[in-house]
């Protein structure tokens, strides 16, 4: 077995490698200490400066310029959900993307809102042709998940913004941020929430999201920002509007380093795209991507079809080395779309550090187990 190949992939559910510096920035944080805007020493300012460095930067990648309306999180989930429940619903309907995430589908169930589902084809791809007029009446929010999880479908979130005019937008960037071009202002997004451990190369416990009016959220969590502390109101002022008590500052220092010092991709798309069109053409297999491979991204899913994903995955593992997920993903939605549920799917995602060699070997390994047929 060639231990030089990189067998991970796993990165639609947690990046790895980081970048080298990921760690040191993190660790440069412990030894020097210092929180975020609480005072006006050396250390606090050092700590400070790098948080809205931080915040700087991920604002040039969602292309957002007012990147005071971006507030750091502790993940996707959290942003989501401080989104979600701080909405005013007045009609408590919503339309959701076909393939949603559990971090969306399970806050809309928890407040018993009414939800349908955007006209797609049968990869999930949005059909904004088919968005009719009568399906968008009553409806409070429009929720899509950009890339998603599952079968790496990208959905045109520019051409959606487009067609349902003034409603407003959530996008889940928690698969797409640093992976494919996201532009908030140009499209017009109301919300989007990211994650700074997936395709950006950061460590878990970050993230945050955008909100183009910050007024049209209510706070959901209420304490101490290091401002206005004279009053027991929130500020109605960003960032510190979303933002109370100490946000996870190493975690910030990793996620600066991450951006900052993230590689490009060494592995070539037509290779990966070419590995997908060879598995789709395996009777033994059925592979979850993108109908059409402009809207693919770098994560699918294959279904074997006896079924057993667990043990498909396990072999991959046992024999070969190879670390894939099986499973749902979090997104019973998604495969009841793609007729998945309830078995799930083996999941494939990479990461700018696999090469060619890298996505070769992953190939033949799954060609190899299905061949075995010891799964």
């Amino acid at each position: 077995m060639n231990t030089h190949l990189n067998k991970y992939f796993d990165n639609a559910c947690t990046s790895f490698p980081k970048p080298t510096e990921v760690a040191e920035y993190m660790v440069n944080h412990l030894k020097e200490g210092g929180s975020y805007g609480r005072a006006a020493y050396t250390r606090i300012i050092n700590s400070t400066r790098v948080v809205e460095e931080t915040r700087d930067l991920i604002g040039e990648l969602i292309g957002v310029k007012k990147v005071s309306n971006i507030a750091f999180d502790y993940n996707a989930t959290s942003a989501i959900n401080k989104i979600i429940n701080g909405f005013n619903f007045k009609h408590k309907k919503v339309l959701v993307s076909p393939l949603e995430h559990n971090a969306v589908m399970r806050p809309l169930y928890a407040l018993g809102l009414g939800i349908q589902t955007l006209p797609h084809d049968n990869d999930g791809f949005i059909r904004v042709d088919e968005l009719d007029p009568s399906l968008l009446r009553n409806i409070d929010l429009v929720i899509v998940n950009h890339v998603s999880n599952v079968n790496g479908v990208i959905q045109p979130i520019a051409s959606i913004k487009e067609a349902i005019k003034d409603l407003p937008l959530l996008v889940d960037a928690s698969q797409s941020i640093g992976k494919v071009n996201f532009l908030a202002n140009e499209w017009n997004i109301d919300y989007a929430a990211f994650t700074g451990h997936k395709g950006l190369l950061g460590p878990t416990g970050t993230g945050g999201f955008y909100v183009k009016e910050p007024c049209s959220l209510t706070w959901t969590v209420s304490g101490g920002t290091g401002s206005n502390s004279d009053s027991f109101q929130m500020p109605t002022f960003m960032p510190d509007r979303f933002q109370a008590g100490t946000p996870n500052i190493t975690g910030i220092y990793g996620l600066l380093a991450a951006i900052k010092y993230k590689p490009d991709n060494s592995w070539g798309r037509k290779v990966f795209l070419s590995v997908i069109k060879d598995l789709s053409e395996n009777e033994k297999l059925k592979v979850l991507c993108a109908n059409n491979p402009k809207n693919q991204s770098d994560v699918f899913s294959l279904h074997p079809k006896n079924g057993d994903v667990s043990g498909f995955t396990h072999s991959l593992f046992t024999k070969f080395g190879i670390e894939v997920r099986s499973g749902l993903h979090c997104s019973p939605l998604a495969h009841k779309t793609l007729n998945t549920f309830p078995t799930g799917t083996v999941r494939i995602s990479l990461s700018p550090y696999h090469t060619n060699k890298d996505i070769r070997y992953l190939h033949e390994s799954i060609l190899n187990t299905i061949e075995m047929g010891s799964y």
